[in-house]
């Protein structure tokens, strides 16, 4: 390989690091990861993309010049950049306006062939075919949240569309989203389609970049029913979201219904374009909280009910009492205990119950921390703001603590990489695994370091507001 060519792959690899470490990874997914090297003729490169679209585009987003500009820093020569398009034909036309392109993305779930008994499921593969309104248990902190669901499902496209269920993890947005989809699915000729945000976003890059975006847009704009999970993955990607509202409007004219749930009120979302703001926001909102005791209760009842287990009433009270941050970490303990009577051979007591759900008891004591509360506290640390740590800044003095406060939240929170990435800024979830992998790799060989991190913790735990 010659020094000029190592000039391009040294070049493209800075790019990447740089889009990856303030939250462009998407512009980098879509756009220049599709770029392929042919060879070069002194100082220009030549390289080949899908299309004059894409052509096209590396320019007006300005890629090309960033390109070129690492070069320079690279090997302090100007080279320029020779784009030819890939010869290899599509059977779908690529739109000439980014306004009009398509999202495409893999939907997850769609209409399957119908089951053994004549009923269908979102995905006969998956848990979803168990998400249904008769296994949904009804409390207070979520009745108003299912009698909406039950409407729109009974009413699809008529009534509360769209409808938007937002709530903490594990508080049943997924089953009462499903749920929807599953009753719809009672009726043959409806065309269901359920997808996680992600999903949906993934399927938009590939099929940018296989060049079959009407494909994808005929998919998601002919649904009856579109149910699109965790809506706030979609913060920060904002090809994405111009193709998202252009879906919502074909469906929301076309009287079809829309179910979309997201881990926090739309007011709170960040990056997020105002018009495709106010679709979210058009319909019914409606909030799931912390099941109540009494709900709790019924949770581990029916779902004992549900395996043809039973316990003593002392050790479901004990369950309902101390696990109260959500549903899926109630469920958790409860198939904890069960497994212990089914491996060791022994009735539960309380005290078993006590001893086997210890460490679990003492993980809900930290369910009440706030992602903020940890970010202002190695903040005020390290003599920085809130703005330092989640910012755009990637000086030295900056990077330590917003690594430190990435890893803590994911000890201290159930939140995941992506959510976390969210909260700094919209990172990418890749640069929070790499921050945590980074700080659980230097305390084992830095114990100050880990000192820090205890103290840190122990700060947030006595943070007052």
């Amino acid at each position: 390989m010659t020094t000029v060519n190592v000039f391009w792959e040294e070049a493209i690899k800075q790019v990447k690091e740089d889009y990856t470490n303030d939250s462009r990874k998407e512009d980098y997914d879509l756009w220049i990861s599709v770029i392929k090297f042919i060879d070069s003729e002194g100082t220009t490169f030549n390289l080949s993309v899908p299309s004059l679209f894409f052509k096209d585009q590396l320019t007006k987003r300005g890629h090309v010049s960033y390109i070129k500009q690492k070069l320079y820093e690279i090997s302090g020569q100007n080279f320029e950049l020779n784009f030819k398009i890939n010869a290899i034909q599509e059977s779908s036309p690529v739109d000439d306006d980014i306004d009009d392109i398509p999202i495409i993305t893999k939907p997850v779930i769609s209409s399957p062939a119908p089951t053994s008994n004549n009923t269908k499921t979102l995905n006969s593969n998956d848990k979803t075919k168990e998400y249904t309104f008769n296994s949904f248990v009804i409390g207070d902190n979520n009745s108003f949240a299912y009698n909406a669901a039950l409407a729109v499902a009974k009413n699809p496209g008529h009534a509360y569309n769209p409808l938007l269920i937002y709530g903490g993890v594990g508080l049943g947005k997924t089953h009462l989203m499903c749920a929807i989809g599953n009753h719809c699915l009672s009726d043959n000729s409806k065309k269901v389609i359920y997808v996680t945000a992600e999903d949906f976003t993934n399927e938009f890059i590939e099929s940018v970049g296989a060049k079959t975006t009407q494909k994808f847009k005929n998919k998601y704009r002919n649904a009856d029913v579109l149910l699109i999970d965790d809506i706030h993955f979609f913060q920060n990607k904002d090809s994405t979201q111009e193709e998202l509202f252009h879906t919502f409007n074909a469906l929301y004219d076309s009287f079809k219904q829309i179910v979309f749930t997201c881990d926090r009120p739309i007011s709170e979302l960040r990056n997020l374009t105002e018009r495709l703001r106010s679709r979210f926001e058009r319909g019914l909102n409606v909030d799931l909280s912390l099941p109540s005791y009494e709900t709790r209760c019924a949770i581990l009842e029916k779902k004992l009910n549900s395996m043809g287990k039973q316990i003593p009433r002392n050790v479901i009270d004990y369950i309902a009492q101390n696990v109260a941050s959500n549903i899926r970490d109630l469920e958790a303990a409860l198939t904890k205990i069960i497994a212990y009577t089914e491996l060791v051979g022994k009735e539960v007591t309380l005290e078993i119950a006590q001893q086997e759900l210890r460490d679990k008891i003492t993980i809900q004591q930290n369910t009440n921390i706030r992602v903020e509360t940890i970010i202002k506290t190695v903040a005020d640390y390290y003599g920085l703001s809130v703005k330092d740590i989640t910012g755009p800044k990637r000086s030295k003095p900056v990077m330590l603590p917003r690594q430190l406060a990435m890893y803590i939240v994911s000890e201290l929170t159930e939140y995941s990489t992506t959510e976390i990435g969210g909260e700094f800024g919209g990172r990418d979830h890749s640069t929070v695994m790499h921050s945590v992998k980074k700080i659980s790799d230097a305390i084992k060989i830095d114990s100050s370091l880990d000192n820090t991190i205890q103290i840190l913790i122990k700060n947030v735990k006595e943070y007052k507001k």
